[in-house]
């Protein structure tokens, strides 16, 4: 009798292991988890894969050139480069010249910081010029490395010429350990001392969320406006403009890798009156 009351225990024993295993989600479930994994495979092969290249599949309501569409109106074109174009083959660039739609200038990356040179600068600054484009040399500014310093290295290594745009600023970022107003003394210190030597108005290029985040301030409304925006049919900046930086995938003969694609607002008078004039200190 004790045994056959053992093996009792261990059936109902059993039963209650099986009954605590049988434990299921309810369909349902099965069927929302399985949605939501869909949805997010979906969003991350939207995110990386579509949407950097939905203008692709963008009607194109201006002219189809260099790869990419570019705006509608009556603009100057031109483009920036630096050491990420790699080795620039300035014969096949100059052929640009010819073309229906010809890229009248360049802008070059001089200087980061206060002790980075790039290192295709003097070599693309001297074949620019040497090739016939109109030229110009910028600065990517560092917020938190004192303003002199930016200013002076980038003196130290950019002698700007007659015919030559005025230096431009690249200002994107700003340090978390920084406010607005302390971002704008700085600029405004590398401004002032880029002016003075230079004896020109210096171009100052952000993009226009971060100009209208950070420096929104009536100081900065006398430079002209560079504005980065890309991939849309007109500028949505509601102040005044100078270039627009519509797009960062053009193609153009000489250079291999992609490239970003500006233009002008204005006629060649205008963009000749923006140029450094022949009485410019720099050019003695």
């Amino acid at each position: 009798m004790a045994v056959k009351k053992k093996t009792k225990k261990k059936k109902k024993k059993r039963k209650s292991r099986k009954k605590k295993n049988d434990f299921q989600l309810p369909l349902w479930f099965h069927y929302v988890l399985l949605g939501l994994m869909v949805i997010v495979f979906f969003s991350i092969i939207y995110l990386f894969f579509i949407h950097p290249y939905k203008y692709r599949w963008k009607k194109c309501t201006g002219i189809k050139a260099y790869g990419v569409c570019i705006p509608k109106g009556d603009y100057l074109h031109g483009l920036d480069v630096s050491r990420h174009q790699g080795k620039i083959n300035w014969d096949d660039l100059a052929l640009i010249s010819k073309e229906e739609l010809p890229l009248d200038f360049v802008f070059i990356k001089a200087t980061e910081g206060g002790d980075f040179k790039d290192e295709n600068f003097q070599s693309n600054f001297n074949s620019a010029k040497k090739t016939g484009f109109i030229r110009g040399a910028y600065h990517y500014y560092i917020p938190l490395t004192p303003a002199k310093k930016q200013a002076d290295f980038f003196i130290q290594n950019v002698p700007l010429e007659s015919g030559d745009l005025p230096p431009v600023l690249d200002i994107e970022v700003i340090n978390k350990k920084m406010t607005s107003g302390a971002l704008q003394d700085s600029i405004k210190i590398w401004l002032s001392l880029i002016e003075n030597h230079y004896q020109v108005t210096p171009i100052l290029y952000t993009s226009y969320k971060f100009k209208s985040k950070h420096l929104s301030h009536a100081d900065f409304d006398k430079y002209p406006y560079w504005i980065a925006h890309y991939y849309i049919d007109t500028v949505r900046y509601e102040g005044e403009w100078s270039f627009w930086q519509h797009t960062d995938v053009g193609i153009v003969p000489g250079i291999k890798e992609l490239v970003d694609l500006n233009v002008f607002n204005g006629t060649k008078v205008q963009l000749e009156e923006l140029l450094l004039p022949p009485s410019n200190p720099q050019t003695k």
